[in-house]
């Protein structure tokens, strides 16, 4: 037997944000991987609370990317992003947030939003793909250590070799515009 969701919403639950006030959602961008992933596990700790956590290419749709050969535009890329964040929103982060847990995604929206206008896309468009997200509660971003900015992984590894590297865009420079990104975010808050 199939299960028939109801009310014409396909996939997204349009209520589940008024069900998720139960529990914190904890957003840890930055453009190192290892970084974020090692925040992201700092934060577990630090959290007494049932929690779940949220890893980016839950989806393995960028996994899948990997096994074919060519190049990817910045919009096509964020797309992928996009589908993914919307796997884990779905089948992560709304249940657990309606189970009253603290959820970590590791990374959120600030990530892709920094790839996004790193490349010169704009805003409003970056704004517009990923409003179906939940807001966070607490958002941290991981500043990369100066060294780690050519070996970003992750996300900004698939846009480089994807991208960049097809656009004759230097890796470093990528990275170094997108951290540049991020710590504005930051900064703002």
């Amino acid at each position: 037997m199939v299960a028939v969701e109801r009310r014409g919403v396909r996939g997204m639950d349009r209520d589940a944000p008024d069900r998720m006030t139960r529990g914190r959602l904890v957003a840890i961008d930055g453009i190192d991987l290892p970084a974020v992933r090692a925040a992201a596990r700092d934060a577990i700790r630090k959290i007494g609370a049932p929690h779940g956590v949220s890893y980016w290419d839950a989806s393995g749709v960028f996994h899948e990317l990997g096994l074919v050969d060519g190049s990817a535009s910045p919009r096509t890329l964020l797309l992928l992003y996009a589908a993914d964040l919307a796997f884990r929103v779905r089948w992560e982060i709304v249940p657990a947030l309606a189970e009253g847990r603290t959820v970590v995604a590791a990374p959120y929206v600030a990530t892709a939003t920094a790839f996004g206008r790193a490349v010169g896309l704009p805003s409003a468009w970056l704004a517009n793909l990923l409003q179906f997200a939940p807001r966070h509660t607490e958002a941290r971003i991981v500043e990369p250590e100066r060294a780690a900015l050519p070996r970003a992984a992750g996300f900004v590894s698939v846009a480089c070799e994807r991208w960049a590297v097809h656009a004759g865009v230097d890796r470093a420079a990528l990275a170094r515009e997108m951290a540049r990104h991020l710590r504005w975010r930051r900064a703002r808050r």
